[in-house]
């Protein structure tokens, strides 16, 4: 399945910012940053269980929030990007 997972970690302190980069680093196992705080995955029905209980794991509840938002699929059909980072299919070869 394919989703957009959006997230707000509040960072006034040392404790905050390390949870922002603990979220960002759980999204980026799973997909692309398209945004600062917002990444496209395409994940397995257990893909998607893990990535929730390690970003409920990681956040404060009572301050930070993580939106998941499961996409139609074929996403190309529903998609239209403007500016500078073109799309990018993750279900794709990369090639260095």
């Amino acid at each position: 399945m394919e989703v957009l997972v959006a997230y707000d970690v509040a960072t006034d302190d040392a404790v905050g910012r390390r949870r922002l980069r603990r979220v960002s680093q759980a999204c980026a196992a799973y997909g692309q940053r398209v945004q600062k705080s917002v990444f496209e995955c395409v994940l397995t029905d257990a893909d998607m269980e893990v990535l929730v209980a390690r970003l409920r794991s990681e956040i404060d509840e009572t301050v930070d929030s993580v939106r998941i938002y499961r996409l139609r699929e074929p996403l190309a059909r529903h998609l239209r990007t403007f500016g500078a980072q073109p799309p990018h299919d993750q279900r794709d070869p990369l090639v260095f």
